[in-house]
């Protein structure tokens, strides 16, 4: 008898263990979009910055990573038209880095005093 109530309770905990299992792993699983798309945006200046990509190779992958993240439904991540502005500057395409500037500009009103500087200069 005392060998059977064991067996009845190991079943009863291996049970309690599966639901409380359950039930919390289904909201462990479940976690929110991420804000920005990044498609390799930061490893992309990483090597930039280490001198292993040239501004015309920046320029080619931001460009590529700014139409897949768009696709996608994805928000271009701060920095991003600042950085592909800087680099259209660096290869003397100030239309198109004024372009960038302004969208840095419009998308993260927060940096507008920088953008309003970089503009600025991109001008003389």
């Amino acid at each position: 008898m005392k060998h059977r109530s064991n067996r009845i309770r190991a079943a009863a905990l291996v049970c309690l263990t599966v639901a409380v299992g359950a039930l919390t792993g289904g909201c462990a699983t479940q976690s929110a979009p991420p804000l920005y798309g990044w498609d390799g945006y930061q490893q992309q200046v990483y090597d930039y910055l280490q001198g292993k990509s040239t501004p015309e190779t920046q320029i080619d992958a931001l460009e590529k990573s700014q139409q897949q993240m768009r696709s996608q439904g994805q928000h271009i991540p701060p920095g991003f038209n600042a950085h592909l502005g800087a680099l259209y500057a660096s290869q003397g395409k100030a239309a198109q880095a004024q372009q960038a500037l302004l969208a840095e500009k419009e998308t993260f009103p927060e940096s507008s005093t920088y953008m309003d500087f970089l503009l600025k200069n991109l001008k003389k």
